[in-house]
């Protein structure tokens, strides 16, 4: 009973880690090239020499760009409490000029305490920006903006990043702009006169490498060896863990998943599945519970109607992907039986059957969107001649195959001398 009291205990204390991104990533941002350094040092030395500056942070969506903008501005707010105020826009609320004025007008009042008049007019918010960005810097006080969504902004007249970059150019003026966005291009939509105001700082967030996904496993679920748990159950839970995350059958499984989705939001998702099945008598993870999230976390429509096929269609899957591997970019029905005569002829299988039935087994495969035309003149022309292609991948097609019960095993065999 005490074990799995302490289990319960670990995994509430997994999971909460699993749900604090920042948490996950304070792993990745020890180095001195990463991201949270160069964005550190770039907004405190802006603070400290009292000059403005303007940053792009570039990525995939759920690379961490607000993770770790956020982690910064926390660990800014401890070090200069009275010396920043942070104002924080998005391009889905407030990409009109006239919205995001009023919303910076009125965080701006909040944080200085004043009085908030929601029938201020456009001119008058944009002039309540500008006077407070120079009293702010006559004051020593950095304004940061934090503009979500950055390329949504750039639609339509630009007059708000236009104001606010134009208002840095004053001496008196004090601000750091911070753009996030998943456009990598979102730069390049800005107007000649705010491009030319803006300083080109960027910084792309990038798949993590492997030993930086090794080093933030370690980091997210590893269990702290001071009092909050018995020392030998975290000695023993850390231990198998370790030995867990040292298997190359481990490392397979998390290559197979990056390989879906390499980013930091997708992994600590599937880690929190994983963590889940835990098992709570033993109180111990085990490689099963990673090989479970993985196939439940993965979408297998392809694998599903491979398995609903006939041996037949099978063969006709394995000719295509074979002449594929031939470097034969081209092929219609008329190749793939060729392709499937010689295949026939070498290895003598009972598995032969009549053209005509090949022809249905071929239309039922383009049917089930296994297959498909190579361009749209395809559907115009005869079956026999359209050129086509496969729409599975080489390994869906070998795994479908495994998990298909009565698959011949010649085709087992002519798949896995293509991998």
């Amino acid at each position: 009973m005490a074990r799995e009291n302490q289990a319960e205990k670990a995994l509430c204390l997994l999971r909460s880690r699993l749900c604090d991104p920042n948490f996950a990533f304070k792993a990745l941002s020890h180095s001195d090239d990463s991201n949270y350094s160069k964005l550190k040092f770039l907004v405190s030395s802006s603070i400290t020499e009292a000059c403005n500056n303007s940053i792009l942070l570039l990525g995939p969506r759920g690379s961490g760009k607000i993770a770790v903008l956020e982690l910064v501005l926390s660990d800014l707010l401890q070090e200069f409490p009275d010396m920043i105020s942070v104002i924080r826009l998005s391009g889905l609320l407030h990409s009109s000029d006239n919205c995001a004025f009023k919303e910076i007008a009125r965080q701006l009042c909040v944080e200085h305490q004043l009085v908030f008049s929601r029938m201020a007019s456009f001119d008058d918010n944009s002039q309540f920006m500008i006077a407070m960005l120079r009293e702010c810097g006559l004051a020593h006080k950095t304004i940061i903006f934090v503009l979500d969504e950055f390329d949504l902004f750039a639609l339509g007249k630009q007059r708000l990043l236009y104001s606010l970059l134009d208002a840095m150019q004053s001496v008196t003026s004090q601000a750091v702009v911070i753009g996030v966005s998943s456009r990598l291009d979102a730069d390049m939509l800005l107007d000649k006169r705010v491009r030319s105001r803006f300083s080109h700082r960027k910084l792309l967030f990038l798949p993590p490498a492997y030993e930086d996904i090794q080093r933030l496993l370690e980091h997210i679920l590893l269990l702290p060896t001071d009092s909050s748990f018995p020392p030998d159950y975290a000695i023993a839970f850390n231990a198998k863990l370790q030995t867990i995350l040292a298997d190359e059958r481990f490392k397979e499984i998390i290559n197979t998943y990056l390989n879906l989705d390499s980013t930091v939001k997708h992994l600590l998702r599937y880690l929190f599945r994983a963590v889940s099945d835990m098992d709570l008598e033993s109180g111990m993870l085990s490689l099963e519970n990673f090989k479970t999230a993985l196939s439940n976390i993965q979408r297998h429509p392809k694998l599903e109607c491979i398995k609903d096929c006939s041996v037949l269609e099978l063969y006709i899957l394995v000719c295509m992907k074979r002449l594929e591997v031939k470097e034969q970019n081209s092929y219609n029905f008329n190749a793939v039986m060729k392709e499937y005569k010689s295949i026939h002829d070498s290895v003598k299988t009972a598995d032969y059957f009549a053209r005509n039935v090949c022809l249905r087994a071929f239309e039922h495969l383009l049917q089930r969107e296994l297959i498909g035309f190579a361009d749209n003149r395809g559907q115009n022309q005869s079956i026999e001649f359209s050129p086509v292609k496969l729409l599975i991948s080489s390994h869906e097609l070998h795994q479908g195959m495994k998990s298909y019960g009565s698959c011949p095993a010649i085709l087992q065999q002519l798949m896995d001398r293509q991998k």
